[in-house]
């Protein structure tokens, strides 16, 4: 029993629903309505999009299921893991079904031997009339088990209204000392494994955590007491450790090295991410041209830098594959100016994805091998993506291009077409579409698209200086020119939208 660890399932629970809709209501982004519209999300037609793989599944179930009933009994996850378990917790006190007793009690201990959630049945029957332990999960184990049948469950007085005056003392398993020391390795662990090689979900790092701060306690207790045993495993004895005692110090220095391992690989993967949030150059821009160093501010690259040195590190120490992290380390490479490093690490990074994940990795390889002018492995790469989700529209332009590039134009119009038609308001895909009917002679449908394409044109130099550099690969050197122009007259002072 814990002081302290008691309270994770609530704190796991506030995290979990109501800290979302905190953050919503004080951090709202701009223009966002501060409550939403109500929308209905009863039903979903991907059952499977939001669950983990069989391949986390499976060890998810064994910690969770497995490992955690064995250190910490039947209970164990209920009471020092589960989130809504927090929530019960609170509604129990309001609860008027309750296990109670008749006066037939002789209190014989049955009851609290039996029951696996640790809840002092027959204390509390003799003081309230009931058990009023929110750990008590109404199992019906006590009742079975009452020789005299004293024990029922039945409706009541809630715990709310029970004095508080006469109390039961509790007893707990831990000393404060310990209390606090598990508490922060509780909280370290869960730090050290949550979301570690984008993998592991919160649940079954609250379950590992749990295990965690277990064996640490133990082994600790291993350490400095004279007579420990676990189970019917005598492990230390007159201050000698006996076999089971060091197999158990085996399994524990593996459990908890393996947090720790995790750790290591997290802490240099949350410092990659955060490197990678203060990027401040548009992908638009960057993807404007092959090398798109000169964009980078000195910030800019001392993050970059600083990031990719934390994405090597967190890959040469990890144990799997972060498909998470793997296409962010090929942004880096591709903003460095090493645009065949970056295509070969998206490539990487698509073999262990699936879904929207996959199709934006595919879709940026395209990107990338198209300023390369490798339009045929880009139309390759683009297939895939739009396979994946065919409603990336995006995937539809960069596909135009290569297209066009290969001398396939009508496919290329035919391509960009349908992408105008899923949303009219692509500036660039709409230029294009323009400068396609002026290249075949359709002056009036150029001049409806390059009137459609300035409607929804961002009043921003670097943007405009995007769309000029884009249509000038394409050769429609015309709209190309009066982009660049809009873009030198908006930005005056930077010399280098002067630059084509």
């Amino acid at each position: 029993r814990s002081r302290l660890l008691v309270y994770v399932p609530l704190i796991g629970a506030l995290y979990m629903f109501v800290w979302p809709t905190a953050y919503r209501l004080f951090h709202n982004p701009e223009h966002a309505a501060i409550i939403p519209k109500f929308t209905n999300h009863l039903v979903t037609t991907n059952f499977w999009q939001t669950f983990p793989s069989v391949a986390v599944a499976i060890p998810f179930l064994f910690v969770c299921g497995f490992v955690t009933v064995y250190f910490l009994g039947q209970k164990g996850f209920c009471t020092y893991a589960c989130p809504y378990g927090g929530f019960f917790g609170l509604a129990d006190k309001l609860s008027p079904g309750k296990i109670r007793v008749t006066p037939a009690c002789n209190q014989c201990g049955h009851c609290t031997a039996t029951c696996t959630s640790n809840v002092m049945v027959h204390a509390e029957v003799k003081q309230y009339g009931m058990v009023v332990d929110p750990g008590c999960m109404k199992c019906m184990d006590c009742v079975s088990v009452c020789p005299n049948d004293a024990l029922y469950f039945g409706f009541g007085k809630p715990t709310i209204l029970v004095p508080k005056s006469n109390a039961i003392k509790r007893s707990y398993s831990l000393t404060w000392p310990e209390e606090i020391v598990g508490a922060l390795v509780f909280l370290g662990s869960l730090l050290a494994v949550r979301g570690v090689y984008a993998l592991v979900p919160f649940l079954m790092a609250l379950g590992c955590a749990a295990v965690t701060t277990f064996l640490t306690l133990k082994m600790w207790r291993l350490i400095r007491a004279k007579e420990l045993s676990f189970y019917r495993f005598n492990l230390k004895s007159s201050g000698k450790i006996r076999k089971a005692g060091w197999a158990f110090a085996i399994l524990a220095s593996a459990w908890i090295g393996l947090n720790a391992h995790s750790g290591w690989v997290r802490y240099h993967e949350f410092l990659g991410n955060y490197a990678f949030q203060k990027i401040q150059v548009p992908d638009e821009l960057a993807l404007a041209q092959a090398n798109p160093a000169r964009w980078l501010s000195s910030a800019d690259r001392e993050n970059i830098l600083d990031g990719k040195k934390h994405y090597d590190a967190a890959s040469r120490a990890g144990l799997f594959v972060n498909s998470e992290t793997l296409p962010k380390l090929a942004w880096f490479e591709y903003l460095l100016g090493n645009a065949e490093q970056s295509v070969q690490l998206l490539g990487q990074a698509a073999v262990h994805q699936n879904g929207e994940s996959r199709a934006l990795s595919l879709y940026y390889r395209g990107a990338i091998l198209n300023r390369m002018g490798r339009h045929e492995e880009a139309r390759s790469s683009l297939d895939e993506a739009l396979a994946e989700r065919d409603d990336l529209i995006l995937a539809r332009q960069e596909k135009g291009e290569s297209l066009w590039q290969l001398g396939r134009r009508d496919e290329a119009i035919s391509v960009w077409t349908d992408a105008v038609r899923r949303n009219a308001r692509l500036p660039l895909v709409n230029n294009e579409l323009a400068g396609a009917d002026r290249s075949l002679g359709k002056l009036e449908e150029a001049s409806a698209h390059e009137k459609q394409a300035d409607q929804f044109t961002p009043n921003d130099p670097f943007y405009h200086w995007m769309l000029g550099r884009r249509l000038q690969d394409l050769g429609m050197t015309e709209l190309a020119e009066k982009h660049f122009r809009q873009a030198e007259q908006l930005g005056t002072e930077n010399k280098m939208l002067n630059e084509r």
